[in-house]
């Protein structure tokens, strides 16, 4: 395991300390409803409305490095997937066998990027290059509209020289989950390039909370989806989830390790 004292020097060089010195978004019902709808059912490369999308099996996770710093790449992916699994509630974990993996993540070098990309998500994504620093794609299958596979390519280089290490590793996977688009009436998010901090936000974890409840299904369009989601909503204010969403969001191993 990388040191924790270099772990968290690296942390604290990249990570804001505003700590959301914002209006308290995540304990708007009407808000957060509208956020999901434009994070869940929207496409960040194509317009249009979407149904509703995530995994139903296991997350498995197998990494590639074609670059140095393995272990801390290492450590930063496990740190945030722990993070994402205790708040989904879904199973989401590494694998050391390629052929038992259904997430496909490579750390390469700006060099290799468009051959990566090319081969592992498709020719047609690469126009999408030249205003991104790295990408994720996920399948869905057809019918049930379940995501089946997904693949993350980071190309490290191009993102330290943007100072988005950290940014890439946590939104990248965290969209693969079935949160594709990018909104500015998500905020504060890692959804929404005016946030600083690069960890998911108490909204954050209310919007991944809400795509896993059981109550949502793959496939729903969005009326249905805008009425279970008001339902849910209720529930987690009575509940107190709400309130709690600091909490939930600051007890990432991430967050834990640097003191905030």
């Amino acid at each position: 395991m990388l040191g924790k004292v270099r772990l968290a020097a690296y942390l604290l060089l990249v990570f804001s300390a505003s700590a959301w010195a914002y209006s308290e978004t995540w304990k708007d019902k009407s808000f957060i409803s509208k956020a999901f709808v434009q994070v869940a059912l929207r496409n960040e490369y194509n317009a249009g409305k979407y149904p509703l999308v995530k995994w139903t099996q296991p997350v498995k996770m197998w990494v590639q490095h074609d670059v140095p710093d393995k272990a801390l790449h290492d450590e930063l992916v496990d740190l945030h997937i722990q993070h994402l699994a205790l708040v989904t509630h879904h199973p989401i974990y590494r694998v050391s066998n390629r052929d038992e993996a259904n997430v496909t993540w490579i750390f390469t070098k700006e060099a290799k990027w468009d051959n990566e990309v090319a081969t592992h998500i498709g020719k047609s994504s690469l126009g999408v290059l030249n205003n991104a620093i790295c990408i994720a794609n996920y399948t869905t299958d057809i019918d049930t509209h379940e995501i089946i596979k997904a693949v993350i390519i980071i190309p490290v280089d191009k993102a330290h020289e943007r100072g988005k290490l950290l940014a890439c590793i946590v939104e990248e996977i965290t969209q693969a989950l079935g949160l594709p688009n990018d909104s500015q009436q998500a905020y504060p998010s890692i959804f929404n390039d005016e946030t600083p901090e690069e960890l998911l936000s108490p909204l954050d974890v209310i919007l991944l909370s809400m795509l896993y409840d059981k109550r949502l299904k793959t496939g729903m369009k969005e009326k249905e989806v805008k009425n279970v989601i008001q339902s849910i909503l209720k529930e987690y204010e009575q509940q107190g989830v709400l309130n709690n969403a600091v909490t939930l969001s600051k007890s990432a191993p991430l967050y834990q390790l640097i003191g905030y």
